[in-house]
């Protein structure tokens, strides 16, 4: 307990810490651009709103959305009509255009707005666990923890985005946190209070659902060691009940936020595909479990249909992994991850936490269980996932790391005394932690330690949200500006869900591999000159599977003259760009070959093929174009030519496109 005297005192520290926190976040966002996937959580949250429309971007809960977007409410904005795309397509396009269809000084303002409303989210993250850490270790460990997550890079990378990573690791934790005390001391008010936090981490993000196991082992925990006292069946029984209370209470909480309405979209419009069909990629098992809570309407179909697209992104996705392509996850990639972005100083104090539990100075046991086995779990489960696309998808680890490294750091002290030396020990370790962070600032996305050679090294080793996430923009535009740039080229990341253009920066855009994916002609001629701008993340060519597939693979040789953001590098000079030149004419192939035009088909691919004979994709539009056409030596020629190709691919890669290849031969 506190002391009266002492009181203010602490109150004037944690405003303090916490205004600290809130203003590096602040001052970090107000540089960024629009990131990748906040377009699309605006654009839904504002419908959400004005329509109470759920099924806009039913990939996440409404939470985040909701709060994000209330400062839009004021404000007259032009909403796009509805063009009948794929859900996340016609989300992502239709908040691009809405933001700024005003311009990019509007655009800035009302993405600012939005960002201060969410970073309340953060505020209350931060007073949750100054407060865990205070009521389970005392109020010296309570600082430590609040200096640790205030100065976390990846937290403060993400604080303030209209995204649900932040949302998912208050809410998460503030669970735990609030079951912690109801096993403490078992009351109604204290349930309710479960409850409550349980269903605002399920309206806020899908992997809230880990809540349950880990609810569940905590209660098991709570049995077996009796640290109550309490006879164990009496203690099973009453912590049972309590949990069925509050997955009652965190289900109409839930259902709250879609308004206690089963369908997803209002009136007469469904979802497009249907739940029962974008279930169907799904392990028969999970497809089933989905069906028949819709069927019984236990969960809104939203929510239902986001856990579909959850576990069907779970299933595959392609990453990059200390420069290899992959065409899914690799189990180790989130430790090493928690490596590489984490401070030398937090990696420290953990450690310092670890061998004080082991020395038997740390013996706070049902404290140390509240604290590691939810990570613990999240972690695993991480594990197991193929979306290795960020550490911003084990957010919530970091948190309660925070706490645990804060509380076996402070249990040295206490045990060992301060004048044996160890307050210097965690000190030291302490402003390692917060220098290592203030000078990363304000490329906290980007954030890796010296090991591995700080934030401009990162995208070496890693992609997508711990490097490059899009949010460069606004730096690009001021980088062109300084430096006179009229005419550049730029192969931009989030094209074409963003634009450099709605940022008046001056390049011409390069194809990606989205803007392959939406159908998106960038038309490039096979040499261009510099300077010559490329994203990260479009460097490394994940997202095609392979860096075979990769137009701009040639430029990762090669030294950039400038890094922006620690994100966007600059080349200057004149390149050669077959592949991405190639492109444009492939994807015209492919339109008209749709259209049953053959002979205009046939003319693109040969022309994608005369400027690159080495594209993949333009052998296999080759080959499809002659098949039409029933020229089946021909397009043999060209299928054995991409088999070649093939085979100098990695070996997952291979997994995936030498099936395809042998499904046209055997059409021949």
């Amino acid at each position: 307990m506190i002391s009266p005297v002492r009181r203010p005192l602490v109150i004037a520290g944690v405003c303090l810490l916490l205004l600290v926190f809130g203003l590096q976040i602040a001052f970090t966002v107000h540089q960024e651009s629009l990131t990748w996937d906040e377009g699309d959580h605006i654009f839904a949250g504002y419908m959400m709103w004005k329509t109470h429309d759920y099924g806009l971007n039913p990939e996440h809960p409404p939470l985040m959305k909701l709060l994000g977007t209330l400062p839009l409410l004021n404000q007259p904005l032009t909403i796009p009509p509805d063009q009948h795309r794929y859900f996340k397509s016609e989300a992502y396009m239709d908040g691009r255009e809405m933001l700024f269809a005003k311009g990019p000084e509007y655009a800035k303002m009302l993405t600012f707005r939005m960002r201060m409303a969410n970073l309340t989210v953060a505020i209350l993250l931060g007073l949750l666990v100054f407060l865990a850490a205070y009521e389970m270790f005392g109020i010296g460990a309570g600082f430590v923890a609040l200096i640790l997550l205030v100065f976390e890079p990846n937290v403060l990378a993400h604080g303030a985005f209209v995204t649900t990573d932040v949302g998912v690791s208050c809410f998460f934790f503030a669970s735990v946190y609030a079951f912690y005390r109801y096993c403490k001391a078992p009351s109604l008010g204290r349930l309710l209070v479960v409850g409550l936090a349980v269903g605002l981490a399920l309206a806020t993000k899908h992997s809230a659902v880990l809540l349950v196991p880990m609810l569940v082992t905590l209660v098991a925990c709570e049995v077996v060691f009796r640290f109550s006292g309490d006879d164990r069946a009496t203690r099973a029984l009453r912590l049972v009940g309590g949990l069925a209370g509050v997955a009652v209470i965190a289900v109409v909480v839930l259902w709250a936020f879609y308004g206690f309405r089963y369908n997803a979209r209002p009136g007469a419009l469904r979802l497009d595909p249907t739940l029962a069909e974008y279930v169907m990629p799904l392990k028969p098992t999970e497809a089933k479990g989905i069906l028949l809570l819709a069927k019984y309407r236990v969960l809104p179909e939203s929510y239902l249909y986001g856990l579909a697209d959850v576990r069907a992104m779970a299933n595959g996705m392609p990453s990059y992994f200390f420069g290899k392509v992959y065409t899914h996850g690799v189990w180790y990639y989130f430790p090493v991850v928690l490596l590489i972005k984490s401070t030398l100083g937090f990696l420290g104090l953990l450690l310092l936490a670890v061998a004080a539990v082991i020395a038997g100075w740390f013996r706070r046991w049902r404290e140390i269980l509240f604290l590691t086995v939810p990570p613990g779990i999240y972690l695993f489960v991480a594990m197991t996932s193929h979306l290795n696309i960020g550490a911003r998808h084990i957010l919530p680890v970091w948190v309660f790391l925070c706490a645990f490294a804060a509380g076996g750091a402070w249990a040295w002290v206490e045990s060992r005394g301060w004048n044996k030396g160890w307050a210097y020990v965690v000190g030291i370790l302490l402003v390692m932690h917060v220098s290592a962070s203030a000078l990363a600032y304000p490329n906290y996305m980007a954030y890796s330690n010296v090991l591995w050679g700080g934030p401009s090294q990162t995208h070496k080793y890693l992609t997508d949200s711990n490097t490059d996430w899009a949010q460069q923009l606004i730096a690009v535009k001021k980088y062109t500006d300084e430096h006179g740039i009229k005419d550049c080229w730029f192969a931009y990341f989030a094209d074409p869900f963003l634009r450099p253009e709605d940022y008046g920066i001056p390049c011409k855009p390069l194809p990606t591999p989205d803007s392959w994916f939406e159908g998106v002609q960038h038309p490039v001629p096979a040499v261009i000159e510099g300077p010559v701008l490329i994203s990260a993340g479009t460097l490394t060519g994940f997202e095609l599977g392979s860096n075979v597939l990769n137009p701009y693979r040639e430029f990762q040789g090669l030294k950039p003259v400038a890094e922006i953001q620690d994100g966007v590098l600059v080349f200057e000079g004149k390149f050669d760009v077959p592949e991405a030149a190639a492109l444009s004419h492939v994807q015209e192939s492919e339109a008209l070959l749709k259209k049953k035009k053959l002979d205009g088909a046939l003319a693109e691919a040969q022309q994608a093929v005369s400027i690159a004979p080495e594209s993949l994709r333009a052998q296999m539009a080759l080959g499809d174009a002659l098949m039409a056409l029933d020229k089946k030596d021909e397009a043999r020629t060209a299928f054995v030519k991409a088999a070649v190709l093939v085979k100098s691919m990695e070996p997952v890669a291979q997994e995936v496109w030498v099936p395809k290849v042998e499904k046209k031969m055997a059409e021949l």
